[in-house]
């Protein structure tokens, strides 16, 4: 069972950077690959979640190519797994030029249909301790 976990959150894991590095380059289209058509996502620059793989990639595609980062870290991943869903949770940092960095905690609810794991719903908020 611990082996079964471990080889589902190493999978999850990879997913998730590999889409982190496109988007790095600015390409937001290996988080649409990866994601399911009922996606769900919350952004700290929208009032509103957005609902649908449909309407993510037209929020997407409106950063496309606008987004970059030299380098970043995913800090602590942690990958809970309940049944066919896996929970990924972890910090995110992205230097951009000058070592510039910018901090979000990050929630990602994955799926399993098949053999396939699915994003459903993504969370990203800005790092900010209360009292800054």
């Amino acid at each position: 069972m611990a082996s079964r976990v471990q080889d589902i959150a190493a999978h999850i894991i990879g997913l998730e950077e590999s889409a982190l590095r496109r988007w790095c380059d600015g390409d937001p289209s290996g988080f649409l690959e990866i994601c399911a058509d009922e996606v769900v996502y919350f952004d700290p620059f929208l009032e509103r979640r957005i609902d649908g793989l449909g309407a993510l990639t037209d929020y997407y595609e409106s950063m496309r190519g606008k987004v970059r980062a030299e380098r970043f870290e995913l800090i602590n991943p942690h990958v809970q797994v309940v049944g066919e869903a896996a929970v990924l949770t972890f910090n995110f940092v992205s230097y951009g030029g000058n070592e510039n960095a910018y901090r979000w905690n990050c929630t990602e609810v994955f799926h399993r249909t098949g053999s396939e794991w699915k994003l459903i719903q993504t969370h990203w908020s800005l790092t900010k301790p209360a009292g800054t």
